[in-house]
């Protein structure tokens, strides 16, 4: 993914959402992560000012709660998230298995991991437009799989994902589950399997205190919500749908007067930001969109009609205010303040409603007697002697309305709210001041209101343990109080980083939880909050910001961020070392300083034995803080064979060793966050030859790595940018790669299809890899003779491969290709096949997955005037990055099918040997 930088907003506005989201804090009490769980973005119109207020005001009418639960980021039923949450004040939270890590990346090369922290901020941004909270399990998405079997057996069994479910329901206590998935192979990709049968057993799980008893033993009690669906029962966005197979029928079309558009369209706007999952161009009709959901599974007496249909999710369950009194059953008489309570916080939610209709402000007055109405009802549920699992049923609501309350306060009386670390502005996002373990800032922060009922009495700031505040200064002027702080940043702190981490993301498809408080959180929250205190009660939070220059020059600003002295990374990140190199091999380190070093600082490599590195170590110095710089390292190797080894960068500062890098993770419209790796290499030794003199053109198309890797054993590879193909002398080169997906994403590609086929006539190859817009690519006629591009994949990366043709040259020059070259693949052996093709394509490979027919359509030769064509679905994408040394040489031998002989005496060893990283 590239590197971006995100406008910059009024903080206000930030607040505002943080105010939204905080909504959900009460019932979170296990995870102190509170309200910044996600980082809040630019807010939008619709939760700011009067349109916030009165959607606030609309949540605060219910205490209905809904959880939705899908396989991947883009599973989600976005339409009727924001239906039932913008719509009708429902608390939403979306759990989505995992953060499809292991997917394909259309904007760029980025894949596994820090493909999932991108995805993770685009969901999030999606969440904001739904009105959802966003939730995770442990799982990854190891690629694509075909049954819930091949998935439970990647995860370690069901257990793993169900455990995590029934946390997030024990702890959001939902009334109804919405799972997008039934758990059939109708669903499809076997991780929405596995999604569906996870959700049926989590409904009844979570209620057994004998399933999971750690988690009771945590504190957590068991929960029991009301009811279950699941949803596409008639396909996706099918608008008609047989009686008999649903149960509740929503129209996501409708027009929203607050939204301005219908909730359909408004949640696209959402889905619009998941851009590496090519949602950027996906659109919805206006009009009418009928969505069906069936019910599979209930706790009630029969909710249905006489047809088996139901009006809404909630049918059957009292979700007014006054309604949580009946949650106690026989219990209700130990509490007879309750019922009398409730109306009274019901009728406040009723005045203020009808007052904010004329005058926003009016309606203060009302919102600060319903809240204080409920933190009184709240405590006397407290110590009534009600045993805990009933307190239990009642007292999340009440908090969560207390917090709604001080939200409403907060937007009816126009409170601005703004903290900023008073640190020199970066000039890109790579740039923005980071804090430092064991340094300090200063930091300010402002409030003002327009109303004195919602004014501030103080402002402190919220910090990790053995951080320490300092106020310097504060300021009343009328209606506006600003507070000057000095924080110390413990030399313990944590660093701004994913909770959770893969020993080997390319693998591992189970993530370790480093940090168990926040498990289940999209990220952990940023360090450094302000909170204010509000004259007429409550407490406000804001999150204190760093501030930057954008690409155009624009002031930008994201949430501080903790970060080692030095960020140490490999550049370039992928290289491979030949077996017959010999000389020296230049390694590349990259150290970004977030300190000024007056102090002696040195870097040095850790080399395998045998090898030398020149020089052994450099010394650091940066002037200013942000400060980057590269250095070069010449390594000697010896007595190479095949395998992997390590070669690790290290920095040396005060006695202590740093050896971690971090990637800023964002985007325009997303927040930012940070993907951390180790500055250790994986080297992957490889025996390959090469020929010395073949030119190779690659024509970018999603984005990949293949063509550093080529260019690191040798080849001579010329990148082609697609926007000048119809200019380009394509005569130069021998072989012309096309990059995965170049007809999904260049125009240029498409409209020079012909050119690249005479290119063909004329004597050269032409190798395309993969595309998975199967219907563009059929009709556009892209091959030089019929074939018919599919679906179809092999998802099984051991899956046995036949060789078809063993006599063909591309299993002989100029590597000699073997069954041995077909271990160790990973994640999958390859995807859009084939299945149809004239006879003049020659199949090569065959493989599939257990119990399926043979696929031959993965590897594709033909003949075309002088040239070669060649079509490959094989992943070498995800192979050759990672080093596989059998998909390296066959790769090579692809590259080199049709110069056979121009090329025979030509062939040696690599002159750019590297390492690859993993």
């Amino acid at each position: 993914m590239g590197k971006f930088n995100r406008s910059a907003s009024p903080t206000w506005r930030r607040l505002i959402l943080v105010l939204l989201l905080s909504s959900l804090l009460p019932l979170f009490g296990q995870n102190p992560a509170g309200p910044s769980a996600t980082i809040p973005a630019d807010s939008l119109p619709q939760d700011t000012g009067v349109a916030g207020l009165k959607e606030t005001l609309l949540r605060l009418h219910t205490t209905a709660r809904m959880l939705h639960t899908v396989a991947h980021p883009d599973d989600e039923d976005g339409g009727m998230l924001t239906l039932e949450s913008r719509g009708k004040g429902v608390t939403a939270i979306l759990l989505t298995l995992n953060r499809g890590e292991g997917g394909q990346n259309k904007l760029g090369s980025s894949l596994f991991d820090v493909l999932g922290v991108l995805r993770t901020l685009e969901l999030t941004a999606a969440d904001r437009y739904y009105g959802a909270e966003q939730r995770f399990t442990r799982v990854a998405d190891f690629g694509f799989s075909k049954t819930a079997d091949e998935t439970f057996q990647k995860w370690g069994g069901h257990d793993i994902p169900l455990a995590d479910m029934v946390r997030v329901i024990r702890t959001f206590r939902p009334d109804v589950i919405v799972s997008r998935f039934g758990g059939t192979e109708r669903d499809g990709h076997g991780n929405h399997q596995a999604s569906g049968i996870v959700s049926k057993e989590a409904f009844r799980a979570a209620a057994d205190p004998n399933r999971f008893p750690e988690q009771i033993k945590e504190g957590l009690l068991p929960w029991q919500a009301k009811k279950l669906y699941i949803d596409n029962v008639c396909g996706f966005r099918a608008d008609t749908c047989p009686e008999k197979d649903w149960t509740i029928k929503l129209n996501v079309g409708e027009k929203s007067p607050a939204l301005g558009m219908s909730y359909i369209e408004f949640a696209m706007q959402g889905l619009k930001h998941q851009l590496s999952q090519g949602a950027g161009g996906w659109t919805i009709t206006p009009g009418d969109h009928s969505e069906f959901y069936r019910l599979i599974d209930s706790t009630l007496p029969p909710t249905t009609d006489k047809d088996g249909h139901e009006k809404d999710f909630f049918d059957g369950i009292d979700t007014t205010l006054p309604g949580l009194a009946g949650r106690l059953g026989s219990e209700e008489s130990k509490v007879p303040q309750l019922s009398a309570g409730l109306r009274k916080i019901q009728q406040a939610v009723e005045q203020a409603t009808n007052a904010a209709e004329k005058d926003p402000a009016s309606a203060i007055p009302f919102l600060v007697s319903g809240r204080q109405r409920t933190i009184e009802l709240e405590r006397a549920l407290s110590s009534s002697s009600l045993p805990n699992s009933a307190k239990d049923t009642i007292l999340p609501s009440l908090r969560l309305k207390a917090s709604q309350f001080t939200g409403a306060i907060a937007l009816a009386g126009g409170v601005h709210f703004k903290v900023v670390a008073d640190v020199p502005a970066g000039s890109n996002p790579d740039d923005a001041f980071m804090a430092v373990p064991g340094q300090s800032f200063q930091a300010t922060a402002t409030y003002s209101t327009d109303n004195p009922a919602s004014s501030a009495s103080s402002i402190d700031l919220s910090l990790p343990p053995h951080w320490i505040s300092q106020l310097l200064s504060k300021e009343v002027h009328g209606k506006q109080y600003t507070a000057r702080f000095k924080v110390e940043v413990s030399s313990s702190a944590d660093y701004t980083r994913p909770y959770w981490h893969r020993a080997d993301p390319v693998t591992d498809a189970v993530n370790t939880i480093d940090e168990p408080q926040y498990a289940t959180l999209a990220f952990p929250p940023p360090p450094v909050k302000a909170i204010a205190k509000i004259t007429a009660g409550g407490e406000i939070a804001g999150t204190c910001m760093v501030k930057f220059k954008d690409a155009d020059g624009k002031d930008a600003e994201r949430a501080l961020a903790v970060a080692p002295p030095f960020s140490v990374t490999r550049e370039p990140a992928t290289e491979v070392i030949a077996t017959e190199h010999s000389g020296a091999t230049q390694i590349k380190v990259a150290v970004r300083s977030n300190i000024a070093t007056s102090r002696p600082a040195a870097l040095r490599l850790e080399v395998p034995k045998g090898w030398t590195s020149q020089p052994e170590s450099q010394p650091l110095a940066f002037q200013h803080t942000g400060e980057s710089k590269d250095f070069d390292f010449q390594v000697r190797t010896s007595n190479l064979h095949e395998g992997r080894s390590e070669i690790k960068a290290v920095v040396d500062y005060e006695g202590k060793s740093y050896n971690l890098g971090y990637t800023v993770v964002t985007r325009p419209d997303l927040d930012t966050f940070y993907y951390y790796q180790p500055a250790t290499q994986h080297v992957s030794i490889v025996d390959v030859k090469v020929p010395q003199t073949l030119h190779v053109g690659y024509i970018m198309g999603a984005g990949d790595d293949i063509p550093t890797v080529l260019k690191e054993i040798g080849m001579q590879v010329t990148e082609v940018p697609p926007d000048s193909l119809a200019s380009a002398d394509l005569s130069r080169f021998g072989t012309i790669v096309l990059g995965i997906r170049a007809y999904d994403t260049q125009k240029d590609v498409v409209a020079n299809n012909k050119k690249l086929l005479d290119y063909v006539a004329g004597g050269g190859t032409l190798i395309v890899q993969y595309n998975a817009s199967t219907q563009d690519f059929n009709s556009g006629h892209f091959t030089p003779y019929p074939a018919q591009l599919s679906r179809a994949r092999v998802s099984v990366e051991e899956a046995p491969v036949d060789i078809l043709a063993p006599q063909d040259s591309v299993f002989h020059y100029p590597n000699q290709i073997t069954q041995k070259d077909f271990d160790g693949w990973v994640q999958e052996r390859g995807l859009y096949f084939m299945n149809q093709w004239d006879d003049h394509f020659k199949p090569l490979l065959s493989c599939h997955d257990p119990g399926e027919e043979p696929q031959k359509g993965g590897l594709l030769r033909a003949q075309y005037g002088k040239g070669t064509y060649i079509y490959t679905g094989y992943a070498f994408f995800r192979q050759l990055p990672v080093g596989v040394p059998g998909a390296i040489r066959l790769y090579v031998n692809l590259l080199s099918a049709g110069h056979e002989n121009s090329q025979q005496s030509l062939l040696g060893s690599p002159q750019q040997p590297a390492v690859v990283s993993k």
